[in-house]
């Protein structure tokens, strides 16, 4: 089931609407949706090697503008959308340490958590809750997300075909394995 999953995405990340499939989930990935953009962004640029730069640039822009949309999420609807979004990640308790950690680390806070596998809508609207500087907010948002998404279209662009066999040999454990970072960044983020 794995290899037919994994085939699919390759062919979806190949076809003409792909660029504006990394768009919307990069988007969404940074104010509400649980995957990660790296699940649209990889095969993609396996698929494409020539377009890395291209994807890397789409992906960080639309992450920043989505974290701007869970920024807002946390400022105007945190008591409705917000609360509710961090309850279903089962977080409630600490929104309010987020808001300490703004206090003392600022930016730092952003940056980490951006690059970490964290999930990114918390960040985001965590720092609207917060009510982080909206500039400071955007400025980290970019350097995080931009540094993430170039390093992975980086690495696959340089190293795309022994890094594309070697998922090829072994998917069960790489998807096994970024499941585990995708539950471990939630479960990092509980224990804080």
């Amino acid at each position: 089931m794995l290899r037919r999953i994994y085939n699919w995405t390759l062919r979806r990340a190949a076809d003409r609407h792909a660029l504006l499939w990394l768009v919307l989930l990069s988007f969404s990935e940074a104010s509400f949706f649980p995957i990660p953009t790296e699940a649209m962004l990889v095969p993609m640029v396996i698929a494409r090697r020539e377009k890395a730069w291209l994807m890397a640039w789409l992906a960080t822009l639309a992450s920043v503008v989505g974290a701007l949309f869970g920024y807002a999420i946390g400022y105007y609807l945190y008591n409705s959308l917000g609360g509710w979004l961090i309850h279903l990640y089962g977080l409630e308790g600490k929104a309010h340490s987020f808001q300490d950690w703004y206090a003392r680390y600022g930016a730092i806070v952003i940056l980490v958590k951006g690059l970490t596998p964290i999930p990114f809508k918390l960040v985001t609207i965590a720092s609207g809750f917060a009510h982080y500087n909206i500039l400071s907010f955007l400025a980290a948002a970019f350097v995080s997300r931009g540094l993430r998404f170039f390093c992975v279209a980086g690495l696959l662009r340089r190293y795309g075909k022994p890094i594309e066999q070697f998922i090829e040999k072994r998917l069960t454990l790489v998807v096994s394995a970024c499941l585990l970072l995708l539950v471990g960044g939630f479960a990092l983020v509980k224990v804080l």
